[in-house]
């Protein structure tokens, strides 16, 4: 089976994007806006490039993980498939949460004043479950924290949730309801997709805030299995592809459009306002969210399907740069922080950093360990001496 370049490189562009968005976290003001440490040098502005991000970056990430699921049930059994992503997805959120997050509460709670300073004791105390001063680091009251890796464990409920239905999803009726959503055009493509979303918006999420923490984060699962179970419908057809790629041009200034009237509203809605109004605040993020992704999965479509001799590498990269990136990320921001570099300077070096110690970690010492490459999702058996080396079969390394 071919593979669909276009979906790797969207894949790798948006883990790309992750560091910066986290980076970014490190100086954008504002309540709503807390994140493990805090530059001095923080600036409101940032809210807007970032709203205009995280009103569809995971989402979209969760869309390509149910793509991918797609693409695998082709090879083999849903009890081997069931495994093999079991496999992929727990060993590195146990092992991460073990070894390569601690250093994240670490920081955080030297920072909070709350934590003290030694690694080596503060790692026995975590792996025991603490207990920690309240407030100490994010998770304190749970004894550990999975912090970034909370992707891990939410994409494998969804998925073995969608393995579960397969049956139901593979019948005569389950067929009719798939062949019907790919038969969307037009402006039923841009706008009915939305509607579930705006749903659950409307019913779950003054009720439940997005917590990570698994249990309990209900709106944060409405929308992401949601749009987890789109992307399994998605699959490869032909068709429906054709047409994302053709709305590209009507998908973008779509959602253009809908982010800066959402933008309006959210700025200058007064807290009594008539619930009409409230709706359609939300009916725009929920349209935005929606036609941005078709904006990505349509230009990608037309521009990056297609063999790049970086994708390979890259796509074997993206999983251990995941994993790795923000303990990194904290880790070089508590230590360039203290030295007043200045706003340019400062958050330059720490991406800069961020960026060198996962490339060096990946290439040096992940790909080319076999017992330490399934810690970080990947295949013991696909080692490689070089990056134009790494074989097109390694599958769907974090989808």
């Amino acid at each position: 089976m071919n593979r669909r370049h276009d979906i790797d490189a969207l894949r790798v562009l948006a883990f790309g994007l992750l560091i910066l968005y986290h980076a970014a976290m490190l100086y954008v003001a504002g309540d709503g806006w807390d994140f493990h440490l805090k530059s001095s040098h923080t600036a409101e502005w940032l809210q807007y490039p970032m709203l205009f991000l995280n009103r569809w970056r995971m989402e979209l990430l969760f869309l390509v993980s149910g793509l991918a699921v797609n693409f695998m049930r082709r090879r083999g059994s849903i009890g081997r498939l069931a495994g093999k992503r079991s496999l992929r997805l727990l060993l590195p959120l146990v092992f991460g949460v073990l070894v390569v997050v601690p250093i994240q509460p670490y920081v955080q709670g030297l920072s909070n004043h709350l934590v003290e300073p030694g690694f080596g004791q503060f790692l026995l105390r975590y792996w025991s479950g603490g207990p920690w001063p309240a407030g100490a680091f994010t998770g304190w009251q749970y004894g550990f924290t999975w912090n970034h890796l909370w992707y891990l464990p939410y994409l494998w409920v969804y998925t073995m949730l969608l393995l579960a239905l397969l049956p139901l999803l593979e019948s005569r009726a389950g067929q009719r309801l798939r062949n019907a959503c790919l038969k969307l055009r037009g402006t039923q493509l841009l706008l009915l997709p939305a509607l579930p979303l705006l749903l659950w918006g409307s019913l779950l999420a003054g009720r439940y805030p997005v917590t990570g923490a698994l249990w309990g984060d209900w709106y944060a699962h409405a929308i992401y299995a949601t749009v987890f179970v789109y992307g399994y419908l998605l699959g490869t057809d032909t068709g429906i592809w054709a047409e994302l790629a053709r709305l590209r041009r009507a998908s973008l200034p779509l959602a253009l459009g809908c982010f800066a009237f959402y933008l309006l509203g959210i700025e200058t809605l007064p807290d009594d306002a008539a619930p009409p109004l409230v709706l359609a605040v939300r009916a725009l993020h929920y349209l935005y969210l929606w036609s941005a992704i078709v904006a990505v999965l349509g230009w990608g479509h037309a521009y990056l399907n297609r063999p790049f001799r970086w994708l390979p590498y890259a796509r074997e990269a993206v999983y251990p740069w995941y994993v790795l990136h923000q303990s990194l990320l904290l880790l070089f921001a508590w230590q360039l922080m203290p030295l007043g570099l200045g706003p340019v300077i400062e958050p330059a070096l720490i991406v800069l950093a961020t960026v060198a110690g996962c490339a060096l970690l990946h290439e040096f010492v992940i790909r080319r360990s076999r017992w330490l490459r399934p810690l970080f999702g990947l295949d013991a058996s696909a080692r490689a001496a070089s990056p134009r080396a790494v074989p097109a079969s390694v599958a769907d390394d974090l989808a």
